[in-house]
């Protein structure tokens, strides 16, 4: 009985030492809680070792960090090194990363004050005995954490995901990351204040600031997701414009060839009646070239390549190469959406669009300008495949040297664009590129495994 008496006296009175002990593990609690609901609201996929690796790793530094790093300063250390650890352990983006801890910090802030506020006036102590008194802070902290556990399964039932994140463009998430650590360092200025201040601060100073501080990034959150729709949205009408080339051109070209078909049927006619088969298997290579062209704007349709960033990237080049007298022929054999399963689609358009330009350029002055663009997927191995052959008039091109920074075969080019994208392969270990070349195609062959 006395112990059962000395421990609720413990508990229930003044005590910094036990306060801190008990702090532990709760830190660790605090972790899980919060990355449950920060991987379930980001969309953050996780494996169960990234998750137990977390919380040790994170709860072991928080609590060293507790009673080695000065109070003044230990708010700061947490909230730097926080996103950091969320960042390379579950190799996530560093917006992803940032928001992980703002969103959950605002909540359990906002729920801090308010059980804090509930206790005070229930209780009638202060704000200093509630950070000293064990019982309290342990009732404070279970509070917040059952709160949170509820609005994570509330938001995993409902599938509530903030996935808008993953489709931003890069100017739109770099001003994402400007905010979000702005409201970083705003959040550890008023935690330091509250902290440290709140028994002479009044009760409706820290309302407006909390309030405050929730309408900028609501705001701010609002308005940068409004600017990336709009970039989306601009995106797609491009899209939708060369959609609108490509069926013109195809409309034109069907037109002329129903135009032409009689003259066509009758000259090959011409050809049969006096047997000129040498005559009539020209006429038909060149009746066969007019038709492929055709072939190919019906290639080049969004129900075919049916990612927009490879579409838009594809159009684009195309009617480069079209300009230029360039015939391209692609075949697609594959759900170009796969491939975002494998990488991220801004390299992949970025390796593509280098590729294109290369070919392109090497092409457009060979008397036999062509390029030959392949998708598919070798189901034996599980790799996807992109082979991009074209013409080319210098036969004596190094396929090892051209990957070198600064060196071109081309006059007036950096030769940077191979070099930008072996970087890009060795920063990913399922990705290869190998180049190859006879007598009468340059090719390079782009390979993405699982």
């Amino acid at each position: 009985m006395n112990t059962l008496q000395t421990i609720w006296s413990a508990l229930t009175t003044p005590n910094t030492t036990l306060t801190n002990i008990l702090g532990i593990p709760l830190m660790f609690l605090d972790l899980t809680v919060c990355m449950l609901f920060f991987t379930t609201i980001l969309n953050i996929q996780s494996t169960k070792r990234q998750k137990i690796t977390y919380v040790l790793v994170l709860g072991v530094i928080a609590n060293v960090a507790n009673f080695v790093i000065p109070p003044s300063y230990k708010i700061f250390f947490n909230m730097i090194v926080w996103p950091i650890i969320i960042f390379f352990v579950f190799n996530t983006t560093v917006i992803k990363a940032l928001l992980a801890e703002i969103v959950p910090m605002l909540l359990a802030s906002i729920l801090d004050f308010i059980f804090a506020n509930i206790f005070l006036s229930v209780f009638n102590v202060t704000s200093e005995m509630i950070l000293v008194i064990p019982i309290y802070r342990i009732a404070i902290a279970l509070s917040i954490y059952l709160i949170l556990l509820l609005i994570t399964r509330l938001i995993s039932y409902f599938k509530i995901n903030i996935q808008i994140f993953d489709n931003m463009n890069t100017k739109t998430k770099m001003l994402l990351i400007i905010n979000a650590l702005l409201i970083i360092i705003v959040l550890a200025m008023q935690f330091y204040l509250i902290t440290f201040y709140s028994s002479t601060m009044p009760l409706s100073i820290t309302i407006i600031n909390i309030i405050g501080l929730i309408a900028y990034f609501v705001i701010s959150l609002y308005s940068i997701i409004s600017s990336s729709k709009l970039a989306s949205t601009k995106q797609d009408l491009e899209s939708a414009n060369l959609t609108i080339n490509s069926l013109s051109i195809l409309h034109d070209n069907v037109r002329s060839f129903k135009h032409d078909f009689d003259n066509i049927v009758n000259s090959i006619g011409g050809y049969v009646v006096n047997e000129d088969i040498e005559g009539l298997k020209k006429y038909y290579n060149q009746l066969l070239e007019e038709c492929n062209k055709t072939n190919n704007l019906y290639a080049l349709s969004p129900k075919v390549i049916n990612h927009p960033a490879i579409y838009h990237m594809l159009a684009t080049k195309y009617y480069e190469a079209d300009k230029e007298n360039v015939e391209i022929n692609l075949n697609v054999f594959l759900d170009l959406n796969e491939i975002e399963t494998r990488m991220k689609i801004y390299d992949f358009t970025r390796i593509l669009g280098i590729l294109l330009d290369n070919a392109i350029e090497a092409a457009k002055v060979c008397e036999k300008k062509v390029i030959n663009v392949i998708f598919r997927k070798e189901f034996s191995n599980d790799m996807i495949v992109v082979i991009i052959q074209n013409t080319y008039t210098n036969k004596d091109v190094d396929t090892e040297d051209i990957y070198k920074k600064g060196v071109s075969s081309k006059e007036n080019h950096s030769g940077l664009g191979l070099w930008k994208i072996r970087q890009i392969l060795m920063r990913n270990n399922n990705l290869n590129l190998f180049t190859s070349k006879d007598d009468e195609y340059f090719t390079q062959q782009f390979e993405i495994f699982k």
